[in-house]
This record gives structure tokens, C-alpha cells and sequence, in this order.
């Protein structure tokens, strides 16, 4: 696995996070520090549903975006592509099976994205469910995954079927457990909330919310987050344990024959509760 990445959350719109991946590893990842005082960090743009808040970023840090990297075509992940690469002329990375327009270097699964030097590089995965064509990609212990997998919750579906993104989440939790996740949104708190409704009596969860809580008040991010945390407390990613699975068959009213269809009513059971 390649050297752990720093990532910068910029907040945008109400609850929406643009991440700037830094693509200069610092001394103790074993990579040169940055040249000098009036140097530029370089940094790849995820998902930049608005350019102000990047450029103001990138004014005040001292950055210099490279690269752009869509998950999914959503306006509040593309809006602010095209002032971005008329401002800074940079590439576009993003899924090859939706319509983006400023898109230059369509992806689709397993495909390699090199940035900055060999070291940092990402491997693309296509995650349907949440838009027919979504991507995530993985690299440096990290997974930028748009909105398929939040914090403590899923994306809704939009294009897709319960079953594309349950299959889709099961590919996310197969990655090591030490991955740190970086989704578009700040989410967190409402689907924990929605997920006691799920698990009353699952203790990590109780524990998590509370540690949430503590860092929303402190005005912190909740993410990223580690796959190990989301697998003990997120219940889309615990539809084969037998508590979600009688917790959805209570709320559906009858039994219910395996995961798929137990995610299938926990997704709609968080629509109604949103």
C-alpha cells in the first residue's frame, strides 16, 4: 500500500466536502518536503460542486491544483470544473459511463490514476447505486467515494437499483479495514442517528455518535472515517447481522431471505425517517 495521503476538506454549500489531496509526500511518509516557503503544494480537486471555495483554498494554502477527480456527474460534484480548468488547465478524471462535459480522461474499473509522482497512485472502482456511472477511487489507504458510502449511511438511489449498490458497498467493505473513508457530505450525525433507530442496542454505535457529537460542537469534520468503525456501526454494511435483519423485517412487516433484500429495506426505511 502506498504511503498514507493527507487530504484538506474544504466545506462547500450546506454539507457538501470538496477534498484537495496534497500531492507531495512530507519527510516521514520517505518523500521530499516541500521545496520552500514560497513554493506550491501541488493537489489533486475531488468532486468541486463549486470553484470559489478551491480557489479561495488554494489562495491561502498555497496549492496548486493539478488535477481534477469526479466521482459522479451530480452538480454539486461538477459545478465548479469548468472555471476550475479554464483558471488552472488541468485534467478532468472521472467516470467514463455518465455525461460530464468537461470530462478528459474517461476511467472505468481497475483503471489506473497516477498523480503527482508514481507513489501516488489510485485505483478506480465503479460503484453504481447512488447514479448509474459512479466511481471511487482507492489509493494511499484512502477511498474517495463520493456519495456511495458515508459516514455512518449510504447514498440514496437515484439512477441505480438497491441491489447495484449493495453490491456495491460490499465491494468497499472487502478494502482493509484500516481505510480511511472521504465522502462528499457531512451526513454523519443524522445517519447515526437513523441507524440507533436500526441497532438500540449496538454500543459502538452509542459511542461513536457521542465522539461525533463532541467534534460537530468543536465545529470538526466527522470524516474521514475508518472502514473497521463503518463496518461495527454503519448498518448498510451490517445487513447480515441478525439484529438489522430483524430490525427490517419489523419495519417491513414480513421475513425477509438475505442481505439484499434487508439493505433494500433499510434504504427505504432511512428515506422515509429523512
Amino acid at each position: 500500500m502506498s504511503p498514507a495521503l493527507n487530504a484538506i476538506p474544504v466545506p462547500a454549500f450546506n454539507d457538501n466536502y470538496i477534498w484537495l489531496i496534497e500531492l507531495t509526500r512530507d519527510t516521514q511518509a520517505g518523500q521530499a518536503p516541500r521545496a520552500g516557503r514560497d513554493s506550491l503544494m501541488p493537489v489533486a480537486v475531488v468532486d468541486p460542486g463549486a470553484a470559489p471555495p478551491v480557489i479561495d483554498a488554494a489562495e491561502q494554502g498555497r496549492l496548486s491544483p493539478q488535477a481534477v477527480l469526479v466521482t459522479h456527474h451530480h452538480h454539486d460534484h461538477v459545478g465548479g470544473v469548468r472555471q476550475l480548468i479554464q483558471r488552472y488547465h488541468i485534467p478532468v478524471y472521472g467516470p467514463a459511463g455518465e455525461s460530464i462535459p468537461e470530462l478528459s480522461r474517461p476511467l472505468h474499473e481497475d483503471d489506473q490514476v497516477k498523480l503527482g509522482d508514481e507513489n501516488m497512485t489510485f485505483r478506480v472502482l465503479e460503484v453504481p447505486g447512488h447514479t448509474a456511472g459512479h466511481i471511487a477511487y482507492y489509493g494511499g489507504g484512502a477511498l474517495f467515494c463520493g456519495d456511495t458510502l458515508f459516514a455512518g449511511g449510504c447514498g440514496r438511489l437515484f439512477e441505480g437499483t438497491a441491489g447495484q449498490l449493495y453490491r456495491s458497498l460490499g465491494k468497499l467493505a472487502a478494502l482493509p479495514d484500516e481505510t480511511l473513508i472521504y465522502c462528499a457530505h457531512e451526513y454523519t450525525l443524522k445517519n447515526l442517528r437513523f441507524a440507533l433507530q436500526v441497532e438500540p442496542d449496538n454500543a459502538d454505535l452509542h459511542k461513536r455518535l457521542d465522539d461525533m457529537e463532541n467534534r460537530r460542537k468543536q465545529g470538526l469534520p466527522t470524516v474521514p472515517a475508518r472502514l473497521d468503525v463503518e463496518k461495527r456501526t454503519n448498518p448498510f454494511l451490517r445487513c447480515y447481522e441478525p439484529s438489522v435483519i430483524t430490525a427490517a423485517e419489523n419495519f417491513a412487516g414480513k421475513s425477509l431471505s438475505g442481505g439484499e433484500e434487508t439493505f433494500a429495506v433499510i434504504r427505504r426505511w432511512k428515506d422515509t425517517a429523512s
